[in-house]
């Protein structure tokens, strides 16, 4: 079936700080499991606690810097650079620098409160 979205769903997003999150297609939305598209807005200053997801995870940045520090140290992803979250993994991210970060999230399958298994605190 042929869906055309004309306004995405806004959903609460966690860590410090007021990310805003605009879901295109998934769980909330469009009822979709298999994959979930969302435009990220991260003010400067914003992070959130590691998580260990179970979904692959793609970061691709529009405007700003996104910071991802993983079991190899911390990728800087920049404008129109992308970063790819493995399931399985363990991942912090954040938006430290002047004017925060636009960017794009895509997981396969869909991001899940349940699955993503974020650390309490």
């Amino acid at each position: 079936m042929a869906r055309h979205i004309k306004e995405p769903a806004l959903i609460e997003a966690a860590g410090v700080g007021q990310k805003i999150i605009r879901e295109y297609i998934g769980r909330v939305i469009t009822g979709d499991s298999s994959v979930s598209v969302a435009r990220m807005s991260s003010p400067q200053g914003w992070y959130e606690p590691q998580q260990t997801p179970e979904f692959n995870e793609v970061t691709f940045v529009l405007a700003g810097e996104v910071h991802v520090q993983h079991a190899g140290g911390t990728s800087i992803v920049k404008v129109d650079e992308a970063f790819l979250a493995e399931g399985g993994g363990t991942y912090q991210y954040s938006t430290p620098a002047a004017g925060g970060a636009q960017y794009i999230a895509i997981c396969v399958p869909a991001f899940s409160p349940d699955s993503v298994h974020r650390e309490k605190g």
